[in-house]
């Protein structure tokens, strides 16, 4: 299955705007600021969370429009119908509905395997921790529907224990303990599941031939064990120190991606801007892989590829392209221009971008 026809209104600068038929790889070309990465936005947001951009629904919305907007997909010419969208009296509440009924985001996960790269990951391993676990969830959900709902189910304790921990009366200790449960369970299943894919990743990566994208070392960073009963006796003990804190001090939520660049055993973040950016691409490229070994399940997985091809040179293009083709994904790319795409693999389709309009080259 893929996605065959996206249709957006009033979202960003796109007031009414359809694409239909689409390829394995879709390129979007226009000048900046024509609503190429706007496209790929609306597509992110068929996956759990906040899209690509992690912006507020009602920052979505078209400025010139009522004040809500619609994002709708087919897969497979209208199998599976899929859609989000805001309304002008709820601007800032996000609904989703698949197949005409309405459901919870976290059902979009299984549905749809998303993963994307844009330029504002380029200093993912020179930022803080946060944005790296981001990126990790997104692969791991690419792999795994469930993650969604152990997030959710995590975050929701998380927020309610820290609400406890900061009051300045003591907290229930029979509500802690159920609290402290819930949270062992999801973050134990959380944290597994990044570890799990690290080591797969790194794997993948290492048996890769050398070149021509930088070579990356993955390790899953954290204190976080792998059993239930373990972390629920840290949570216990440190109750204290995080009350003092303010805060939950261990958990999945404080757990990092470290990475290093092979060839010069240095950490990712001392590289350069271009050895970072070789090195995303070295994790995305060995996700898909990992995803065409796996035979890819039952759902599509889309890759988004923002301003990819821009920086490249024409061995890493192709090279990028070839390993792009064997992923199984289909592939979103946008560009200011053709040229960087003329050695795409077919099949191949091309939509020209300007002022919020699409059309098909």
């Amino acid at each position: 299955m893929a996605l065959t026809r996206l249709t957006l209104r009033d979202f960003r600068n796109h007031a009414a705007t359809r694409l239909d038929q689409m390829a394995t790889f879709n390129v979007l070309v226009g000048e900046n600021g024509a609503g190429k990465t706007n496209v790929l936005e609306a597509i992110s947001l068929l996956a759990p969370g906040r899209g690509l951009r992690r912006a507020q629904p009602a920052d979505m919305a078209a400025a010139t429009g009522p004040g809500g907007f619609a994002i709708a997909a087919d897969l497979e010419a209208g199998a599976l119908s899929i859609g989000t969208m805001t309304t002008p009296a709820a601007p800032g509440r996000r609904t989703v509905r698949i197949n005409g009924a309405d459901g919870p985001a976290t059902r979009l996960a299984e549905w749809l395997a998303i993963t994307w790269l844009t330029p504002a990951m380029d200093r993912l391993f020179a930022e803080g921790a946060s944005a790296r676990r981001r990126f990790l969830d997104r692969l791991v959900l690419a792999g795994d529907p469930g993650h969604a709902r152990n997030a959710a189910r995590y975050e929701a304790a998380l927020r309610e224990r820290n609400r406890l921990l900061a009051d300045p009366a003591e907290p229930d200790p029979v509500w802690m303990d159920a609290l402290e449960v819930q949270l062992a369970g999801t973050g134990v299943a959380i944290a597994v599941a990044r570890r799990t894919l690290t080591m797969r990743l790194d794997a993948a990566i290492a048996a890769e031939p050398a070149g021509p994208f930088a070579r990356p070392l993955l390790t899953y960073a954290g204190e976080t064990p792998d059993m239930p009963a373990a972390l629920a006796a840290m949570l216990r003990d440190g109750r204290r120190r995080d009350r003092a804190a303010g805060r939950t001090l261990v958990g999945p939520h404080r757990d990092d991606l470290a990475v290093t660049m092979a060839a010069k055993d240095a950490p990712a973040a001392t590289c350069s801007t271009g050895e970072q950016k070789a090195m995303l691409i070295s994790i995305v490229l060995a996700h898909a892989a990992l995803g065409a070994a796996s035979g890819g399940g039952t759902r599509p997985r889309l890759l988004l590829l923002d301003e990819i091809a821009a920086h490249l040179d024409p061995l890493r293009r192709a090279a990028l392209y070839a390993r792009l083709a064997t992923s199984g994904a289909q592939v979103w790319m946008t560009g200011t221009e053709p040229a960087p795409f003329a050695d795409l693999p077919a099949p191949a389709a091309f939509w020209r971008v300007a002022d919020g309009r699409v059309e098909r080259i």
